[in-house]
């Protein structure tokens, strides 16, 4: 892995094709150190009431947005992008599911926000802590939510030549 470095403000326009830009950026930005070989960046977002949320700056965001979060439906938008290093040839989608956060009580909030967890976590929350406690369900790619769809990555970098063995 290696960090592009760049600022991650999404830039305007609709959601979907900003977060795939973002992701392009990232991969453009680090197949420009690599010089060859293919790049692969995503970048993920929540989106909840037309708002985007991203990485909690602090304690208190983080609460903020669990607690908006909590017992409603939202979106996770993950942009995946893929660049030939050696050509430039770029290209990138966007994932989209929706989540169903479970009713956690405020103890649940306070309690994963002292762990620390949700501090580097698009929305303040992954999927997966707290051994799925958060979320009562998902309607699309469950790997999308966690952070980087499987899918979509695999028919993105199939169309550059990289090929995964699939297990009977």
């Amino acid at each position: 892995m290696i960090p592009s470095d760049i600022d991650e403000l999404l830039e305007g326009g609709p959601t979907l094709d900003a977060v795939a830009g973002l992701a392009l950026r990232k991969a453009r930005a680090v197949a420009g150190r690599v010089g060859a070989g293919v790049v692969l960046a995503a970048d993920t977002v929540v989106v909840i009431d037309g708002v985007v949320l991203g990485k909690p700056l602090g304690p208190d965001e983080a609460r903020g947005m669990l607690v908006r979060l909590r017992g409603r439906q939202h979106e996770v938008i993950t942009g995946v992008a893929v660049v030939d290093a050696g050509t430039g040839r770029a290209d990138s989608t966007t994932a989209v599911s929706r989540v169903l956060m479970a009713g956690y009580p405020d103890a649940t909030i306070e309690a994963y926000v002292a762990s620390g967890a949700p501090f580097d976590k698009a929305g303040a929350y992954a999927i997966q802590d707290l051994n799925g406690a958060l979320v009562d369900g998902v309607v699309g790619s469950y790997t999308n939510v966690v952070g980087l769809p499987v899918e979509a990555t695999r028919r993105l970098l199939e169309g550059f030549g990289v090929v995964s063995e699939r297990r009977a």
